[in-house]
């Protein structure tokens, strides 16, 4: 007979008695265990604080919200599609991505303002000031893009197809220089969105937008950066139009000068954005010495490229080179704001000798051996230097792997070749095989690594890199982005990505 004061613990409090069966490869068995875990979890659901606990544990995100994917062809009736060709059917496809493409423009828009801005503004987040700096004036937009709707709606049969878009497209696409302003103003805005994230009250707001379903698992960021996106793909989608318009159509010399047209508005707004992205990073940098400031620093409208590499001391370097001077400095952050320390005297491009440095080097020396490591080999390095050696000023420079070493060592080459006469024998081509030449590098340009310039370190130079026309700046990987081909074409700039 068992004691009278023994406790014994209800079936409900249990966990599950499949847990106690080890696996094994009998089905029975099996089957035995979740038919006991089953009826334990039924046994649980009686408790309260049991049913409390499983459903905490079961709790499963808000599941996005999804837009509607359905192709024209979907919606049409039979009789309908069955009197359309298979290219007019491609080509109705093609008008409809386009008008459905800037309805979710629209949407979002609208969405960026209802659901964050002032909400924001209402719980006193951000202030004014700040919201309109990250915000820029995207309700200004809108009508533009409806504008576009309604004048393809207008333009539309009852049978659901448009006849002739074209004439559209080139009354429509001049108005998107719009943007200028709103590209132009990205770099400090998202600086701007990215110190504000350190206030815990604006990263729980943002953290629960992330985790509601109108933000379709979508950042802040993507929603303000979503028109950027668009107005690169508007030459895509002409092109796409037109390639499914039948050679006679009246459409296709409007869709070949809307094209242009186009091109022609991000080749402008590209300009902009390049002058104020270069302009945002000079007013960020900062001197030690007042010989440091170049009047070419002050003078520069177009960055190449910029980002980060070591030096041959393992420590951080900035890199940004300017259209006619390289610029060598180290992040710094002074009351939340980051900014660049100008480290040694810039280099003027037209005086910068760039030298190719092959994996472990012995002519380097024993320090730059190891500097890197004790027994590893110093690899994707390349050396930056002035052509006459009495500054004493030499740079070793490390990537962190050799694609990001031949995009620098590219950028760089092409920046010098106005300055330099080919070398009988120079081989005159990129070394990894990139032969487009650098236009503007957007600010996101980031390059991995590190940049040098210890003790004067002017040994024997290795091969120098002098006339190669036809490198390509750091860019669309993580970070980086085409570079404008610059400064020196006499004020003609070639078509780049926004």
């Amino acid at each position: 007979q068992e004691p009278s004061n023994k406790r014994v613990r209800p079936l409900a409090r249990v966990t599950s008695l499949a847990n106690l069966i080890s696996p094994v490869r009998n089905g029975a068995v099996r089957r035995f265990g979740q038919t006991i875990q089953s009826f334990t979890l039924r046994g649980d659901s009686r408790s309260p604080a049991s049913a409390q606990k499983l459903s905490s544990r079961s709790t499963v995100p808000t599941p996005s919200k999804r837009r509607s994917s359905a192709l024209w062809s979907e919606m049409l009736d039979v009789n309908t599609k069955e009197s359309l060709s298979t290219k007019e059917i491609r080509r109705q496809e093609a008008i409809y991505e386009m008008s459905r493409g800037e309805q979710d423009l629209i949407e979002d828009l609208k969405l960026a303002r209802k659901a964050y801005h002032d909400p924001m503004l209402k719980l006193s987040i951000m202030s004014e000031e700040e919201l309109t700096q990250i915000f820029g004036d995207l309700d200004a937009y809108i009508p533009l893009h409806e504008d576009l709707l309604a004048r393809i709606a207008e333009a539309t049969k009852p049978g659901g197809t448009v006849g002739q878009i074209g004439h559209i497209l080139v009354n429509w696409l001049p108005g998107l220089n719009a943007y200028r302003g709103y590209c132009s103003n990205q770099l400090a805005a998202k600086a701007l969105l990215d110190q504000k994230k350190q206030d815990p009250r604006v990263q729980d707001f943002l953290q629960r937008c992330l985790e509601s379903p109108f933000s379709r698992k979508l950042d802040l960021w993507s929603f303000l950066d979503i028109p950027r996106s668009r107005l690169v793909k508007y030459p895509l989608l002409l092109k796409e139009i037109l390639r499914h318009t039948p050679k006679d159509h009246p459409d296709v010399q409007l869709l070949e000068e809307a094209i242009l047209i186009i091109q022609g508005v991000l080749s402008d707004i590209n300009l902009k954005k390049g002058e104020s992205e270069c302009q945002y990073y000079i007013d960020r940098l900062e001197y030690l010495d007042e010989k440091q400031k170049d009047p070419r620093i002050e003078a520069s409208k177009v960055l190449l490229c910029h980002g980060e590499l070591k030096n041959k001391s393992g420590h951080k370097l900035h890199i940004f080179l300017f259209q006619d001077i390289l610029v060598l400095t180290r992040p710094v952050t002074r009351n939340e704001r980051h900014s660049y320390q100008v480290y040694r005297q810039p280099i003027p491009v037209r005086e910068l000798v760039l030298e190719d440095l092959q994996d472990g080097d012995v002519r380097m020396g024993g320090s730059f051996r190891g500097a890197f490591g004790n027994s590893d080999k110093a690899k994707n390095i390349f050396r930056v230097r002035f052509q006459d050696p009495c500054p004493g000023q030499c740079h070793t420079l490390q990537a962190n792997d050799v694609f990001h070493k031949q995009q620098w060592f590219n950028c760089i080459r092409t920046a010098i070749a106005p300055f330099r006469p080919p070398v009988d024998g120079e081989e005159n081509t990129p070394a990894a095989g990139n032969s487009t030449a650098p236009g503007r590098a957007s600010s996101v340009t980031r390059v991995e690594g590190d940049g040098d310039g210890d003790a004067p370190e002017c040994s024997s130079p290795g091969r120098v890199a002098h006339g190669a026309e036809g490198g390509r700046a750091p860019q669309a990987r993580p970070g980086f982005r085409r570079a404008r081909d610059a400064a020196q074409v006499g004020g003609k700039r070639k078509e780049t990505l926004v």
